[in-house]
């Protein structure tokens, strides 16, 4: 099945472009690195996700894929694949009902991965607001997981670590990858944006001074 580029999927990935470029500029999406994507139906999942292989800093508004519920092309006469994480973009969606789903590279969050796998603390620090959570008085965890190429392992590892929302708790809306690279969402592209800065900024913070 052929589907069009609709003005939808379009716009989609105009700002999915225009985020590349913003990453990219910081050097968190050298090369081909990274990925980002926003949904587009939810019943079913549908998410706009960048083609693989394609430099992150020069990406246009046609360069996304249409992907469904695990992460597989809607059309399979698409020559661009889709990147090999895109089933965990779409895990992430369905599981957090997340709007927008970015993975970049950035430096300081590998090395956080490395020097603690089993989470990184983050307490008493203004920024935490940026995230959603309060600047004193709470300890926030960033999740780390083992780095693999199957997404499906993947996703099981991110249902491990996650934590929901609750009405006293918002969720940690960040993921590190270990040896690899690290995930923020949002409901929107904004939000996803902002976790994503936020989240680099502490991670980077805490690297250099703990």
């Amino acid at each position: 099945m052929s589907l069009p580029l609709t003005a939808r999927v379009q716009e989609a990935g105009a700002a999915l472009a225009a985020e590349a470029s913003r990453f990219s500029g910081y050097g968190w999406m050298r090369g081909t690195s990274g990925n980002l994507s926003v949904v587009i139906d939810r019943d079913p999942l549908v998410l706009a996700v960048t083609a693989s292989g394609l430099d992150k800093s020069e990406l246009t508004d046609r360069d996304v894929v249409l992907i469904d519920a695990d992460g597989a092309a809607l059309d399979p006469d698409d020559p661009r694949p889709p990147s090999a994480e895109a089933g965990l973009h779409a895990h992430i969606a369905a599981r957090t009902g997340a709007g927008a789903v970015f993975h970049v590279h950035a430096f300081d969050a590998v090395v956080a991965g490395h020097r603690w796998p089993g989470g990184v603390e983050i307490r008493d620090m203004e920024m935490l607001k940026g995230i959603g959570h309060r600047a004193h008085d709470e300890t926030v965890t960033i999740p780390v997981i083992a780095n693999d190429q199957d997404m499906t392992v993947e996703a099981a590892r991110f249902d491990e670590v996650y934590v929901p929302a609750t009405a006293e708790v918002p969720e940690v809306p960040a993921l590190i990858v270990a040896s690899h690279g690290m995930y923020a969402w949002g409901v929107d592209i904004a939000a996803a944006r902002r976790h994503l800065e936020i989240a680099e900024w502490l991670l980077r913070f805490t690297v250099a001074t703990r």
